[in-house]
């Protein structure tokens, strides 16, 4: 009976040892996930002071981290080619990357230059003559040369071509892909369809937005057609996706800012499309002024007004073009810029001696003056570092 009663008593120590033990894991436990609890959102507070203070800080100078020469080209012209630079004038054009290595170039007599970017590809046509040249940031990828004279092109980013040709009493509408072969072809007439004042493809070639002007009983007229040359828009007629009609209204620029959406610039609002086989608006954009430039990247575009207020210069109205529906974000500044350029969520004007940043909230990130006399810049990464193409140097920048 004792030995029973010595079993149950030490069953009832082991339970109790078992409870208190398995009391002290969880309560260690917890102590851990409390610590571990801790030790995330210090962490989540540090981050977040810095990120809040990266963002709040305000650059008042730069440091030129890296510089290379580069060879003056006297009358040229430079322009951004993605991560690259091209360098043309009436004798030839030549690509240069970030690094100061010349990649290609080609000699040309072109007295007026018709120039078409899309990514990382460019066509450079010669107004009134019969030559287009295609290259990429790497190389050229061939030439084309049409039967009458070019008006205009239109380069996609895998190389083809949209041509405006010149004909006695029409106008032909000609693509080509970058070896030279014609692929489709289309012809207008003044009092039919009208002319072609501007066209833009989609960076994947499958798109072609053309903006037709013309009079109608003493009434200009523009046509916004879409062309579709993917498989899809060969079961169309004249592969003729899409038009929209607008009276009253002079539509002088149009640009794809990616494969399904675009965007056009009349005299009185600016019209944003969409869609992948049969682009139709999204929305309408009313302005009372008259436009004095067009900037755009792969999502924002950019309408520059004279400002009007009586405290600046100018005034830069920016759209998402991912969020169609919101208004303009506007930005007042009194830079005589020669170039803008968003890059991811900042908005860089600049000219030769003097260049302002936002962020696309309305903080201003830096405004100063260039050391150097600037040709182009354009961003490296995404640290506030850019490229400043100088008259003989490539020098790449740091905000601090």
């Amino acid at each position: 009976m004792a030995d029973i009663r010595s079993f149950i008593k030490e069953k009832e120590k082991r339970e109790r040892n078992r409870e208190e033990y398995k009391k002290k894991i969880a309560l260690h436990k917890l102590a851990s996930f409390y610590r571990i609890l801790a030790v995330i959102f210090v962490l989540v507070a540090v981050a977040v002071f810095f990120i809040v203070r990266y963002k709040r800080h305000v650059y008042t100078d730069y440091d030129i981290i890296a510089s290379v020469p580069r060879e003056n080209v006297s009358g040229a012209t430079d322009i951004r080619l993605n991560d690259a630079f091209l360098t043309y004038s009436k004798d030839g054009v030549h690509c240069t990357d970030t690094r100061g290595n010349v990649k290609w170039n080609q000699t040309y007599e072109i007295q007026d230059v018709k120039l078409s970017v899309s990514g990382n590809t460019v066509a450079i046509g010669d107004y009134n003559g019969r030559s287009i040249y295609i290259a990429d940031s790497e190389k050229l990828l061939g030439e084309i040369t049409t039967t009458m004279p070019i008006r205009d092109v239109a380069v996609a980013a895998n190389g083809d071509v949209a041509a405006v040709l010149a004909d006695v009493d029409l106008t032909w509408l000609n693509v080509y892909d970058s070896n030279g072969k014609q692929k489709k072809e289309g012809r207008t007439h003044m009092d039919d369809s009208g002319y072609p004042m501007s066209l833009s493809f989609s960076p994947n070639g499958e798109l072609l937005c053309v903006a037709y002007v013309y009079v109608d009983a003493g009434v200009l007229k523009t046509n916004v057609a879409f062309y579709d040359f993917s498989p899809v828009g060969d079961n169309i007629s004249d592969f003729l996706a899409s038009t929209w009609s607008y009276t009253d209204l002079l539509v002088p620029y149009v640009q794809f800012v990616n494969d399904t959406t675009a965007f056009a610039v009349g005299d009185s609002r600016l019209m944003i499309y969409g869609g992948a086989h049969k682009p139709a608006p999204l929305v309408e954009h009313l302005f009372d002024r008259e436009v004095r430039s067009v900037f755009h990247s792969d999502r924002y575009v950019g309408l520059v007004f004279n400002a009007d207020n009586n405290e600046n210069r100018y005034q830069i109205d920016v759209y998402d073009t991912q969020d169609a529906t919101a208004g303009a974000k506007s930005f007042y500044f009194d830079v005589d810029y020669t170039d803008i350029f968003f890059s991811r969520d900042t908005l860089t004007i600049y000219n030769e001696t003097e260049c302002q940043i936002f962020t696309m909230d309305g903080t201003e990130k830096y405004h100063g003056n260039f050391a150097k006399t600037v040709r182009l810049m354009l961003p490296v990464g995404n640290a506030y570092k850019y490229l400043l193409v100088t008259d003989d140097t490539i020098d790449t920048i740091q905000l601090k």
